[in-house]
C-alpha cells in the first residue's frame, strides 16, 4: 500500500515550521545579548573643553614672558586707519609722544573677553600719564554695536573698530591671530607684542609699559 502524500507532507512540515521558530529564537537572543553587552560596557569618558583661563594664569602653558615677543629692528606701528568712537579715522601714529598699547580683539573671540578686564585695570593703572590703551575691535560692521556695547562694560576702554578688519595682516609681522596686543613706545616704534590671551594688569605687562615709557 502506498503512503498518504498528506501523511508523508505533515512531519516535514512540522520540523520546517520548527526550524523556522528556533532560528528565530537564536536571533532575538543574539540581539538582546548585543543590548544587554551594550548597557553593560560603559564608554570612555570624553575629557570637557577646558574652560577659559582665569586672568594672571598661564594659558596654553605659556606665561605672559613665554608669549612676549621682541622686534629684532626698529619696527613703526602700521600705517592704516582704524576707527574712534565718534567715527573719525584713527591711527597709531596720531598717537605719537604716548605709549600706546594697541590690542585687536573681537566679540567672537573668547580669550579676547578674557583678557579685556585687564587691560582695563592697565588703562586704569596709568590714568593720568601718557599710556593708552588702545582696543581695536575687528568684528564686522553689523556686530559693531555688540562690541560697543562690551567696551562699555570694561571702562575706561574706549570703543575702536577696524571695519574693513585687516589691522592683524598690516601688523609687522602679521598678527597669528586674535587676541595680539602690541606696545609701541613715545616714538612710535614697537617695543614687543604679546600674541595670545595675556594678563595685561600683572607685574610683567607693567614693566613692560615701564621700559616704553622710558625709552629703553
Amino acid at each position: 500500500m502506498s503512503e498518504d502524500p498528506q501523511a508523508q507532507g505533515k512531519p516535514k512540515g512540522g520540523i520546517l515550521t520548527w526550524a523556522l521558530w528556533g532560528a528565530a529564537l537564536v536571533g532575538v537572543a543574539a540581539v538582546v545579548y548585543i543590548i544587554v553587552q551594550a548597557s553593560t560596557n560603559t564608554a570612555p569618558t570624553q575629557p570637557s573643553a577646558p574652560a577659559p583661563a582665569a586672568a594672571g594664569a598661564k594659558t596654553g602653558g605659556a606665561s605672559f614672558a613665554d608669549k612676549l615677543t621682541t622686534p629684532t629692528q626698529p619696527t613703526p606701528s602700521p600705517d592704516y586707519a582704524f576707527y574712534d568712537s565718534a567715527g573719525k579715522p584713527l591711527k597709531v601714529a596720531d598717537l605719537k609722544g604716548k605709549v600706546v598699547v594697541l590690542n585687536i580683539w573681537a566679540t567672537w573671540c573668547a580669550p579676547c573677553k578674557v583678557e579685556m578686564p585687564t587691560l582695563a585695570k592697565l588703562a586704569k593703572t596709568y590714568e593720568g600719564q601718557p599710556v593708552e590703551v588702545v582696543a581695536v575691535s575687528i568684528d564686522s560692521v553689523d556686530a559693531a554695536d555688540q562690541a560697543r556695547l562690551f567696551i562699555a562694560q570694561n571702562a575706561p576702554l574706549k570703543f575702536y573698530h577696524d571695519r574693513e578688519m585687516k589691522l592683524p595682516f598690516k601688523l609687522v609681522p602679521a598678527a597669528p591671530g586674535a587676541p595680539t596686543t602690541v606696545v609701541y613706545g613715545k616714538d612710535g616704534l614697537e617695543v614687543g607684542r604679546v600674541a595670545g590671551e595675556a594678563d595685561w594688569s600683572g607685574p610683567e605687562a607693567r614693566a613692560l609699559v615701564e621700559k616704553a615709557l622710558a625709552g629703553a
